[in-house]
């Protein structure tokens, strides 16, 4: 059978010759979205793997340099000062070093049955060295406030900070511990603080030594 095709097509006929090809258009495209969602749809019993992700960029901190120094804990009975090896940072210079050894002091945690000697939370105000080699320590009031108390407990805390200094840096001479800036007299009543100190060998407990019953100085 012939038909005939008008020469010229209306308005009205091209609009629904557009309709029906945008139609048929559509059609085509959700057929193929159809099979796309079919084709990555994983079988049933399998896990669809996940696309990798890069992990990010690895911060890399500078290394820094850290020396070897003796650093002093009670031992378990408390009667003695057992000395300890820790890292501590290096530093340049006989006062950043001393503040260094210190500041690792106040706040390292020693290894079970050690005990530290110093309240939790104090912090270092400052440390200077004279020219005669004496080191002034200036420790916040809390080295007091927060103190225990008791003779023995009050040597072993003074001297756990001498005797850190003293050990690890052999050309100072004596230390003398300050409070927030001020000389004080003693920490608990006991020990005189008013004057430069020296190292304390009695005190410490070395596997080699007899054990010592130290007085207060």
């Amino acid at each position: 059978m012939n038909i005939k095709l008008p020469r010229k097509l209306t308005p009205r006929q091209w609009a629904a010759i557009g309709g029906t090809a945008v139609a048929a258009l559509l059609f085509a495209w959700a057929v193929i979205a159809g099979l796309t969602r079919v084709l990555n749809t994983p079988a049933p019993g399998t896990t669809a793997a996940a696309a990798p992700v890069a992990p990010p960029p690895a911060t890399v901190d500078p290394a820094v340099p850290h020396i070897k120094a003796t650093l002093y804990f009670a031992s378990e009975d408390g009667l003695h000062l057992v000395p300890t090896e820790r890292d501590v940072p290096l530093a340049t210079g006989a006062v950043a070093q001393a503040r260094s050894i210190i500041e690792a002091q106040l706040s390292a945690e020693p290894a079970p049955p050690l005990m530290s000697t110093i309240p939790t939370g104090v912090t270092l105000r400052g440390i200077f060295v004279s020219a005669r080699n004496e080191v002034f320590v200036d420790l916040d009031p809390s080295i007091k406030t927060a103190h225990t108390g008791g003779s023995h407990q009050e040597l072993m805390t003074v001297y756990t900070i001498v005797n850190a200094l003293l050990t690890n840096l052999p050309n100072l001479q004596e230390v003398q511990i300050l409070i927030d800036g001020q000389e004080a007299d003693t920490l608990a009543g006991h020990v005189d603080l008013r004057r430069p100190l020296r190292k304390n060998e009695g005190l410490i407990l070395s596997p080699t030594s007899t054990p010592i019953a130290p007085s207060p100085q």
